[in-house]
């Protein structure tokens, strides 16, 4: 899956306004540091980062996609973090299990 397909899986399936404009509008402006929401840019960075900066038609593995937000996860689990931050990495952690579990049905065909 691209980084920009998990994008557009995760902003219709999450409730969280992940983008602003594209993914890969949303990507440049995380890593320009213009993304409106802190929390979606971190994400988006994170997986930004782990695809090597290669752009949204990047592939990503899964194991990939969610390694890339560990820090984060932890970051957010600290006692005086936003409890926002917590809750949409999280969200965001399972519904890319989600987005890989349904290309990989669509693959097989079922």
């Amino acid at each position: 899956m691209t980084i920009n397909e998990l994008l557009d899986y995760l902003q219709e399936n999450t409730g969280f306004e992940l983008l602003d404009g594209s993914p890969e509008e949303s990507i440049r402006k995380a890593a320009e540091g213009t993304h409106p929401h802190e929390i979606a840019a971190e994400i988006i960075r994170a997986l930004d980062e782990k695809a090597g900066h290669a752009g949204g038609e990047a592939s990503l593995e899964r194991i990939d996609a969610v390694k890339s937000l560990s820090p984060l996860r932890l970051k957010y689990m600290a006692d005086n973090a936003p409890v926002e931050g917590f809750r949409m990495v999280e969200k965001i952690i399972t519904t890319i299990d989600a987005a890989y579990n349904e290309e990989a049905l669509r693959l097989r065909g079922a």
